[in-house]
C-alpha cells in the first residue's frame, strides 16, 4: 500500500492511498471531518453501509466502530482532507457557550452532501498544503471555522459534539449483536461496554456460553450466508463486510461452517 499525509498540524492533514483497495477497523479516538477529493469509500457501521466519493463530506462521531474500505476510482487515487476534532479542541471551543446538550443521544455517522459552506472550509485548506512558512495558529482557526459552520447547518450537532463522557459500563449482549462484524480487539469491545478485558471475556461467558472468537466467527458467517442468498452480494464484498481480513481466510472458514464454498449459494436462483 503506498499512503502519503500532508500536514498543516497534528489535526489537519491531506490522506492518500495510491493501492486499489485498503480496509480498515477503526474506532475514532477523536471525532473526525472527512472531506472527499477523489477516490471513494464504503463506511460499514451499525446504522447501516454508505458509500462516498467526490465532493461528499461527513463526520464520523469518536467511539464509533467502523469498517472503512478506499478505493482509488477514475484512475485517481483515494484522497481525503481529513480533520480531527479533538476531545479537548471542543471543551475549549463550548466552555463560552451556553449549550446543553440533550442525555442518551445517539453518535451517528452525519453525512453533509456537498454542502458549500462546509465544503469552502475545507477547500480553503488546500494550498497550506503545500506551504512550509505556515501563517501562526492558522489551523485552529480552521478548526474553530468548521465546528462553527456545522454549528450553522446542523441543529443537532451540538449533541454530538459537547458530549466528552466515555463509555460506561452497558448490556454486553445487545452491544455485541449490534457490533459484532467488526473486527476489533477484545480489548477495544471491552472499553466500549465498560469493561476491563477480563471482565469483559467473565461476562461474555455468562451471555454466550462460548468464547468471544467462537461466537464472533459463528456470527460473522452466518451474516455472510445471509448476505449471498438474501442479497446477492459478491464474496469480495461480503468477506470485508462482516469482519474478515481477507478473501481466503474467509472463504476456507466458509466451507468449513457449512460444507460448500460461497459460490455454491450465488448459483442457487
Amino acid at each position: 500500500m503506498e499512503y502519503q499525509a500532508k500536514y498543516i498540524s497534528d489535526d489537519i492533514k491531506l490522506s492518500c492511498y495510491q493501492d486499489s483497495f485498503f480496509k480498515s477497523d477503526i474506532m475514532f479516538e477523536h471525532h473526525m471531518l472527512i472531506w472527499f477529493l477523489s477516490g471513494e469509500t464504503k463506511v460499514v457501521c451499525t446504522g447501516g453501509i454508505y458509500l462516498f466519493q467526490k465532493g461528499d463530506i461527513f463526520l464520523m462521531p469518536r467511539n464509533q466502530l467502523a469498517t472503512i474500505i478506499n478505493y482509488p476510482k477514475d484512475g485517481l487515487p483515494h484522497k481525503t482532507v481529513v480533520m480531527h476534532l479533538t476531545t479537548a479542541r471542543l471543551r475549549d471551543f463550548y466552555a463560552r457557550l451556553n449549550v446543553k446538550p440533550e442525555t442518551q443521544v445517539v453518535q451517528s455517522l452525519k453525512h453533509y452532501t456537498n454542502h458549500p459552506l462546509l465544503e469552502s472550509c475545507l477547500s480553503s485548506l488546500i494550498p497550506y498544503f503545500e506551504m512550509s512558512d505556515l501563517p501562526k495558529d492558522i489551523a485552529s482557526l480552521k478548526i474553530t471555522e468548521a465546528i462553527t459552520v456545522l454549528r450553522t447547518i446542523d441543529a443537532d450537532i451540538d449533541n454530538i459534539l459537547t458530549n466528552f463522557e466515555e463509555p460506561g459500563k452497558i448490556d454486553l449482549a445487545e452491544y455485541m449483536e449490534r457490533n459484532f462484524m467488526f473486527n476489533m480487539p477484545l480489548e477495544k469491545f471491552g472499553y466500549l461496554t465498560g469493561r476491563s478485558l477480563t471482565t469483559f471475556k467473565r461476562d461474555f461467558k455468562k451471555a454466550f456460553a462460548t468464547t468471544p472468537q467462537r461466537w464472533l466467527t459463528k456470527k460473522r458467517l452466518d451474516l455472510a450466508h445471509y448476505q449471498f442468498l438474501e442479497k446477492r452480494k459478491r464474496p469480495i464484498e461480503v468477506c470485508y463486510e462482516v469482519g474478515f481480513e481477507n478473501l481466503s481466510h474467509f472463504s476456507f472458514a466458509f466451507k468449513k461452517q457449512f460444507g460448500y464454498a460461497p459460490t455454491k449459494l450465488l448459483k442457487i436462483v
